[in-house]
């Protein structure tokens, strides 16, 4: 069996990663999606359990203490994280998460090949324009989600792979390809080697083969 692989994938708000996500997600049945714990409230339509695992501040501490999380970050005055469950027993895996889980799970993460990727806006003009119009929160609320957009960004030179939003099609196709290229890697197929050189391996001994 192939090892497993976590494909984490980040951008600042307003950049289209989780459409991103969403389509890869329709097309590829290898793919699982980990679902994060919040504490913040449900938007409109959002489910619990399809968007996000919504619970107390309480049972999100209650899970820190347990060491249920692979990573956990506080966002705005709300946790989100990834809880360990989530990514067992799956081969390849995509977290949605932010830069702070990112360098957690590159820390922490011995058993499973990492994979980052960053999402990136054509501009920061044009992701200035998209949080402007998209969010009908305080203009002070709003700023600060410029800074700590402009703040993400910064990071993101950490990251395996940088993909530009600038044509969604395009950008789709570049995510497709990565996940391709990365279940490719050798270290991923080594299973597969191993046993074809097993098999010839016994070929040599029964002298079928020279």
């Amino acid at each position: 069996m192939q090892p497993p692989i976590l494909y984490i994938i980040s951008a600042a708000s307003g950049t289209g990663k989780t459409s991103l996500i969403q389509a890869l997600l329709r097309e590829d049945p290898r793919l699982t999606f980990s679902i994060s714990h919040t504490t913040r409230k449900p938007r409109d339509g959002e489910k619990d359990g399809v968007d996000y695992h919504f619970v107390s501040i309480k049972q999100f501490e209650q899970m820190i203490q347990e060491e249920a999380f692979l990573e956990y970050a506080n966002v705005f005055g709300n946790y989100y994280g990834t809880s360990k469950q989530q990514v067992e027993n799956h081969r390849d895996v995509i977290l949605e998460i932010d830069w702070q889980g990112a360098d957690r799970i590159r820390r922490s993460e011995q058993n499973r090949s990492v994979v980052s990727v960053f999402i990136l806006p054509p501009s920061f003009t044009e992701l200035k324009k998209r949080i402007t119009t998209r969010n009908k929160d305080h203009p002070e609320v709003i700023q600060k989600r410029l800074e700590t957009a402009a703040f993400e960004i910064r990071q993101a030179n950490y990251y395996d792979y940088l993909i530009i939003n600038d044509h969604f099609d395009m950008a789709l196709q570049e995510l497709r390809s990565i996940i391709q290229a990365e279940r490719c890697k050798t270290k991923i197929q080594l299973p597969v080697w191993s046993k074809l050189m097993g098999e010839l391996t016994r070929e040599k001994e029964s002298h079928e083969i020279l």
